[in-house]
């Protein structure tokens, strides 16, 4: 924001924010501290599926131990999966399954999400691409595995 401000006086001023999916509402609070009219623009929305029995499944999956490496491609997924597991009062339990298994994220966005809700991020690509999250997860997953079932994570 910083930049922001030393670029613009937004007092008066109206704001638009392309939203993807999820709003920031850190960032538009600031804006509208900074005297912004700040118009929300939702290109689109992410909403659970009508049948929500696959995601719970892999949601027992990871709880259960049964998962090694989870990987997230967008932040909304995290949102939903903690949607999920709050509806069967399951976030503690889902918390502790993901200090035992490899969290991989996608880019910086999906990273910031999985802090939100308590996660901490074990691989991120260098570029924010499928194919490079892919890659790492290959050449360093079993690696980050071995070392946390060694301290008994």
């Amino acid at each position: 924001m910083s930049e922001l401000d030393s670029q613009f006086a937004l007092q008066g001023r109206r704001v638009a924010v392309q939203e993807y999916g999820i709003s920031n509402q850190e960032f538009l609070a600031a804006l509208a501290e900074r005297g912004a009219e700040v118009l929300r623009v939702p290109v689109y929305r992410w909403a659970l599926p009508e049948d929500t029995r696959p995601l719970r499944s892999a949601l027992h999956e990871v709880i259960d131990g049964r998962i090694d490496i989870a990987l997230f491609t967008n932040a909304t997924q995290i949102t939903h999966l903690f949607q999920v597991a709050a509806e069967e009062s399951l976030e503690e339990a889902l918390r502790q399954a993901c200090r035992r298994l490899v969290v991989a994220s996608i880019g910086p966005v999906c990273s910031e999400a999985l802090k939100h809700f308590g996660l901490n991020v074990d691989i991120e690509p260098e570029h924010p691409k499928m194919g490079r999250l892919v890659a790492v997860v290959a050449a360093q997953g079993p690696v980050l595995i071995k070392a946390k079932r060694e301290r008994g994570i």
